[in-house]
């Protein structure tokens, strides 16, 4: 089960996090496990109001009949998040229901010890640091989007790219250039020579182009060894590893030349 929007928008209403994943991304990583039902539960703020009893009876005992209950160990629910694993339990008790609390997944580094939760995997996909990232996820992160289109200004360049526009609230990583994979989400023809459902090797931009004192942040990723018309797609890019940082160039002749590097770096990553 999980809920939509996330409740942080609805209690504090401008503050959405930066969103993992989107919902049927998450739906599919999930059906991946083996599970059979996905709830998505329309979190509003009459839902919000619900005191954890009520949350109990109303929606977990008499909606969903729950047979099991299992949630991280630092669950909170309720109005208020007055509602524990504590209460939880004890409902079970009353209800006929078990509750297991699951250990937070940690990994000890040095003298130093990190939870994997959503807060700090956000944290390494803001500093552009996407290897650290997919090791707390398990998988590289991945930013979907529909394809639209920009200047144009990277086929004149010689480095055509897909101008990726994402959902709101998406976790983008810092602004710089990757390694990652390209992959074409939907079932429609595509003409070129990208197959839908494929992956291939990209060099992807995240910044706002300052050699030519652009404005308006993108993600634009180069497929290479294929071409297509991309336009309108819904694809998706899966960030492997941070090659360099944004840079303003004194030329475009520089651009091109550290483009070039950037597309042999990528090429190198993703081959190993």
């Amino acid at each position: 089960m999980t809920f939509d929007p996330h409740p942080m928008e609805v209690v504090f209403p401008g503050n959405h996090p930066a969103q993992l994943t989107t919902l049927t991304r998450r739906a599919e990583l999930v059906e991946e496990t083996g599970i059979d039902v996905f709830l998505v539960m329309p979190f509003t703020a009459d839902f919000m109001k619900l005191t954890p009893e009520r949350y109990i009876h109303e929606l977990l005992v008499e909606s969903l009949h729950v047979v099991e209950v299992v949630v991280g160990e630092n669950f909170t629910f309720g109005k208020k998040a007055a509602g524990n694993v504590d209460l939880l339990r004890k409902a079970g008790e009353r209800f006929g229901f078990a509750v297991e609390g699951m250990s937070l997944v940690t990994e000890h580094n040095r003298d130093e010890t990190v939870t994997f939760s959503s807060t700090y995997i956000r944290s390494c996909v803001d500093a552009g640091d996407v290897v650290t990232a997919a090791e707390a996820l398990g998988r590289p992160h991945r930013v979907e989007g529909v394809v639209v289109r920009g200047d144009g200004r990277g086929r004149h360049l010689g480095f055509p790219t897909a101008n990726v526009a994402p959902p709101m609230h998406s976790a983008i990583p810092a602004d710089g250039v990757y390694a990652a994979w390209f992959t074409v989400l939907g079932h429609g023809p595509v003409v070129g020579t990208v197959t839908p459902g494929e992956r291939y090797l990209a060099a992807v931009s995240v910044g706002t182009n300052p050699t030519f004192s652009g404005r308006t942040r993108t993600v634009e990723a180069f497929v290479l060894d294929a071409e297509a018309d991309l336009y309108g797609q819904h694809v998706a890019v899966d960030f492997v590893a941070r090659i360099r940082g944004q840079e303003k160039f004194d030329s475009v002749d520089d651009l091109v030349v550290a483009m070039r590097r950037d597309t042999e770096k990528a090429r190198t990553i993703l081959s190993s």
